[in-house]
């Protein structure tokens, strides 16, 4: 385990060090100061760092340099932030705290907040687009992907069935799983694809990278469902107890913490099983195991 979390932590620092790189202030950008605090106030105020974590992990089990997938991980992050302060805006879930501090249109207003949510979903193409230590092949692939993944297809089309969920009363499972798909899954499934392009995979791993990450994604939300009526404020970083204010149809609500739990380890057992593939690499099996057991 101790070798795990090292190395654990040692992603986590790489990613930090390279979000602070790509978005420093600089003396010609100094009439945009508040949108580049903005964009760090969301950006640094921490998180799991799953998704450049997912990056790194795949490129290093296919035996790449996980260095060389540094501009991936970091847009991936980048993209995610922007999805969570535009998810708290009034217009959206209404959240007032983020990873236990306020929200980004509390810290800095509706517009702003809007702005940098914006900042970070096109800042991720350029820093990609600059990489020097992916091909011109890697970039045009890893972009196409990430594109997809955040758009219409991906998170912002999972985000739209989630808000017209709240206005119907006949959500099922097979809506559910859906929904999470796209909303939760996708940014996860191209995080593990960005890894294995990064490290000049087959397409054959490719698809078991991306088949894993639907899976691990599904896990990971059924797991937020849960947390969201067993945990508390402090302890999750944002407010609690939410779902039920949004009048949310979650697995929850439709089969109890119990049975939703059930549901989780038994989806987790499948992204273990897509593992095979990549020789059930040590580090992926206990970031998969951890993740079905975390607190928050």
């Amino acid at each position: 385990m101790s070798g795990f979390k090292e190395k654990l932590s040692e992603y986590i620092s790489f990613t930090e060090e390279n979000l602070r790189k790509y978005n420093t202030h600089s003396e010609t950008m100094s009439a945009q100061k508040n949108l580049i605090d903005a964009m760090n106030y969301s950006l640094e105020a921490g998180g799991k760092r799953i998704r450049p974590v997912l990056v790194y992990s795949f490129c290093n089990a296919l035996g790449g340099d996980y260095r060389k997938a540094a501009a991936p991980a970091a847009a991936i992050e980048m993209i995610h932030t922007f999805s969570l302060i535009h998810d708290d805006l009034p217009a959206m879930d209404n959240d007032d705290f983020r990873r236990g501090k306020p929200s980004c249109h509390k810290a800095f207003g509706e517009a702003m907040a809007i702005l940098a949510g914006d900042a970070l979903s096109v800042q991720p193409f350029e820093i990609i687009a600059n990489d020097s230590s992916l091909t011109a092949e890697q970039k045009v692939k890893i972009i196409s992907c990430l594109a997809k993944a955040v758009g219409r297809e991906g998170m912002i089309g999972g985000q739209v069935i989630d808000m017209e969920n709240e206005e119907r009363t006949d959500v099922d499972e097979a809506n559910l799983r859906n929904m999470y798909r796209h909303k939760t899954g996708q940014l996860i499934a191209v995080s593990c694809i960005m890894g294995c392009i990064c490290a000049g995979a087959d397409e054959a791993k490719i698809q078991a990278a991306a088949d894993y990450g639907f899976k691990l994604g599904l896990a990971f939300q059924i797991i937020d469902d849960i947390l969201d009526v067993t945990s508390t404020t402090e302890e999750l970083g944002k407010p609690v107890g939410s779902d039920a204010e949004e009048n949310k149809t979650t697995f929850v609500t439709l089969y109890g913490v119990e049975k939703a739990q059930e549901i989780a380890n038994s989806i987790t057992e499948d992204a273990l099983g897509c593992l095979e593939v990549f020789g059930k690499d040590a580090f992926l099996t206990e970031l998969t195991e951890m993740l079905l057991k975390r607190k928050n």
